[in-house]
């Protein structure tokens, strides 16, 4: 740099000079105890504050988590979404926000894995850190599989949206959930049937909400690629990441060969988690984004086997 361009070089004022201009003020008194024990705690008021509240805590927190799996990989780290959340009585005035996240970071440095067992543990610590005779862990991430090629076998990564959901109370034990979201290719019968050739088809969303019995065990199957299969394999033709020629022939004329409604979906779904010994009660839906409409089909079967042993 010259002089001349030295000497046309902006000055600007010393940084908490700038803060100053932009509105920034010099700290006032201190007149508030610093020491935990000596603060206010209005959380931890005791009086009776009218009503029960059934739910409180918090949500949207994003960690980083690990997944075990029995399809590769069967270990893999993704975003887990979290909610935490307990029920307060009355005679509180609130809960203790920070014991949610105290508990989550506990566990991550304990290596989190998200699995049905860990998470059961993890409710009922959380519940006793509250100081509470229940809580509840909602936790949602994306849950990615190898898929080959159906003649190439050429490998890529699918991919599915599931969730765990663990209610727990003293009292009553465990309330456990899953969820998983997964896309199927579906083919038109009406269209296939009415036309001298070929058949619109679409890409199906099929999402499998499951109570797991008590006795659950994910040793014994992972039930991420349970509810996958369901879906998978009764659907026209399942979701390839990597298509030759050769396979892309194979995928087009199998979802030919097994056209589907998405009332067909949900009761061929049904079946399957009917015939799962782990599942109690399911709620399946199927929602199809159609090719040739602007609007998507759906259709949604629930069903609880204690109906029909009278429970």
């Amino acid at each position: 740099m010259n002089q001349t361009e030295l000497n046309n070089q902006k000055q600007l004022p010393s940084k908490k000079e700038r803060h100053k201009l932009f509105g920034s003020v010099d700290p006032g008194p201190r007149t508030k105890p610093v020491d935990k024990d000596k603060m206010a705690d209005l959380q931890n008021s005791r009086k009776d504050f009218l009503f029960d509240i059934d739910l409180v805590g918090i949500s949207n927190v994003k960690h980083p988590i690990r997944i075990p799996s029995q399809l590769t990989p069967e270990i893999q780290t993704t975003i887990g979404t979290f909610t935490f959340g307990s029920s307060i009585k009355k005679g509180s005035k609130g809960t203790n926000m920070s014991r949610f996240t105290e508990q989550l970071d506990k566990y991550h440095h304990e290596g989190f894995a998200i699995d049905v067992a860990t998470l059961k543990d993890f409710t009922a610590e959380l519940a006793g850190r509250l100081k509470q005779s229940d809580a509840c862990v909602e936790v949602s991430f994306p849950w990615f599989f190898e898929r080959k090629g159906p003649y190439s076998d050429l490998t890529g990564m699918n991919h599915a949206d599931a969730s765990i959901s663990v209610n727990y109370e003293e009292e009553k034990g465990y309330d456990v959930s899953v969820t998983l979201t997964g896309k199927i290719t579906t083919l038109c019968p009406c269209s296939k049937e009415i036309s001298e050739y070929s058949a619109h088809n679409q890409r199906g969303n099929v999402t499998m909400k499951v109570k797991l019995t008590d006795d659950f065990n994910e040793q014994d199957i992972d039930w991420k690629a349970a509810l996958l299969e369901a879906a998978e394999s009764n659907a026209s033709a399942r979701i390839h990441p990597v298509l030759k020629r050769p396979d892309e022939k194979m995928v087009t004329e199998q979802a030919y060969e097994n056209p589907r409604f998405v009332e067909d979906i949900v009761r061929l779904v049904a079946a399957d988690l009917y015939e799962y010994e782990f599942v109690e009660s399911f709620e399946v839906t199927c929602r199809n984004e159609e090719s040739i409409h602007l609007h998507d089909a759906a259709a949604v079967l629930r069903y609880d086997k204690k109906d029909e042993r009278g429970e």
